[in-house]
């Protein structure tokens, strides 16, 4: 008991004590259910785990030829493309503007915060009553001004940005606190020599606040990317990936394939590819990170 003890007695051993429980959650909901994913992508199963059996490289296979879920890849990076640029821009200028401890700051950095507070599915359900087409407040007040036949939710060529709008409202707020926490943390004394040589606010926000978040930055830009390719709830609570396919993302496409259509093993496979794309993106942005800062 003593040599227990003492070996739980130092600072470096009982820090695996606190970080035990985070280490159990991964475990138990993504490590653990990941390798089971991996499993199932091996075999022909409903998702009662009942089926063919084993068929190899079959549902790779078949991923691969299936022109839905090459679709559904396109649309997720679309929507990760425009999403993640806005994201941060919007959570740049906030925090540019909100950076000061002022009592009005404040609230304005905890309004800003309120809608990642709400679950996503609150989220949806909130925009989908605002931009109903028949019984909407934002398609009322169109009709108001003259222009009507207005689809937020059903018309293919605006449907996606809706979605992208509704993902950037939902958290721009939590970007924006991360990135007012790194601005506050900027010396001082850089913006004031840069005040004594006749540099802008403006200029000032370029030329030191950026470089000096560069850190920050980048890890919000990684969070937001994974983030962003793994959109579902905005859309199995809006469109269910229409019209017409056209915000159908590819973790709502696994959704519809492994529950939806019952194929337990092909969707793991889609699941699998989706998870492949993530680590390489991962993988090449830190190995880039880690060669800037040698």
């Amino acid at each position: 008991m003593d040599k227990i003890r003492a070996y739980w007695e130092k600072p470096s051993h009982m820090a695996y004590l606190f970080v035990m429980p985070v280490i159990l959650l991964l475990l138990v909901f993504r490590l653990i259910p990941m390798a089971a994913a991996l499993v199932c992508s091996f075999f022909d199963m409903d998702m009662f785990l009942v089926g063919k059996g084993f068929v190899g490289l079959d549902n790779y296979r078949e991923a691969f030829a299936d022109k839905r879920l090459w679709n559904s890849l396109l649309v997720t990076i679309k929507f990760t493309l425009i999403e993640v640029p806005a994201q941060l821009i919007v959570g740049l200028a906030l925090a540019g503007l909100l950076t000061k401890n002022t009592k009005r700051n404040k609230l304005f950095r905890a309004v800003y915060f309120l809608p990642i507070v709400c679950s996503a599915t609150a989220v949806s359900i909130m925009w989908r009553m605002f931009l109903h087409s028949n019984v909407g407040i934002m398609t009322y007040w169109l009709e108001r001004i003259g222009i009507r036949g207005v689809n937020f939710l059903n018309d293919p060529s605006i449907t996606i940005y809706v979605i992208i709008f509704m993902s950037v409202w939902r958290s721009f707020g939590i970007s924006t606190v991360i990135f007012v926490s790194a601005m506050q943390n900027v010396p001082a004394e850089l913006y004031e020599s840069a005040d004594l040589d006749g540099c802008g606010k403006l200029k000032q926000f370029f030329v030191i606040t950026i470089p000096m978040i560069k850190e920050t930055l980048s890890f919000v830009l990684i969070t937001r990317f994974i983030g962003s390719l793994q959109v579902f709830d905005l859309v199995f609570t809006t469109t269910e990936g229409g019209p017409n396919y056209t915000t159908e993302s590819l973790v709502y496409y696994t959704y519809v394939k492994a529950f939806s259509n019952n194929r337990m093993g092909y969707g793991s496979a889609v699941s699998m590819f989706l998870f492949a794309i993530i680590l390489v993106i991962t993988i090449l942005f830190y190995a880039r990170l880690y060669r800037e800062e040698k």
